[in-house]
């Protein structure tokens, strides 16, 4: 899903650049308030591992591939501000050091992969672990929430692509394409989500922001 240079025309990279920096700016106040001495250790943690993630890949179809994108897995742990900044972190580094998606196309994957997996992911987890009974639950909702957050992030992208794309493909085969090959790599980060938090809670409950009432997290969010 890392978006190259002049996949995607110069206004609508330039929209999405504007949208990330107000996005990033808002989380960056949100999470300086709520930042203690054992969040900020907490979040370079789970920086490392998203980036350390993001290098393995696995097959999905016809040549393809796909790896973890990590947004729905930050902000269950660390919240969803922080985790915007989190995803954006390691989509900065990949960027400059592995030209891992454009320079220009960097608003656009942070969109993508960091503000739409941890915010809309995070709401749409918000919402259905009031149906977990356990920390098993837990974990199973947000595996589920990674899975459908994968492509709903595709979907973005094919939006984009609608209306700043190069146009040498339909509209219409990328859509199929994108979902198609999502769904797949969808179940993967499920899967990796589902594990990770599983495994966190297990040794760890008290370190993961999606497992306080409801009310807490929102005073620690804000």
């Amino acid at each position: 899903m890392h978006i190259p240079d002049g996949f995607i025309d110069a206004p609508t990279s330039a929209a999405a650049a504007v949208v990330a920096v107000g996005v990033i700016g808002a989380c960056a106040r949100r999470s300086t308030a709520s930042l203690d001495d054992r969040l900020v250790p907490l979040t370079g943690l789970v920086a490392a591992f998203v980036f350390a993630a993001q290098t393995v890949n696995f097959p999905v179809a016809s040549g393809t591939s796909g790896h973890l994108l990590g947004g729905v897995l930050a902000a269950v742990l660390i919240g969803p501000s922080a985790g915007v900044l989190c995803i954006t972190t390691v989509l900065v580094v990949q960027t400059l050091l592995f030209a891992d998606g454009g320079l220009t196309a960097l608003g656009l994957n942070v969109v993508n992969m960091a503000i739409v997996p941890a915010l809309a992911g995070y709401a749409l987890f918000a919402l259905t672990r009031r149906a977990a009974r356990s920390d098993a639950g837990l974990a199973l909702a947000a595996g589920v929430t990674a899975a459908v957050t994968v492509v709903l992030s595709s979907l973005v992208f094919c939006l984009e692509f609608a209306v700043g794309g190069d146009g040498v493909a339909p509209v219409g085969s990328v859509v199929a394409a994108m979902v198609g090959v999502h769904v797949v790599i969808g179940i993967g980060e499920g899967v990796i989500t589902a594990s990770v938090l599983a495994a966190v809670l297990a040794t760890r409950p008290d370190l993961v922001h999606g497992r306080r009432p409801e009310h807490q997290a929102a005073a620690v969010a804000s």
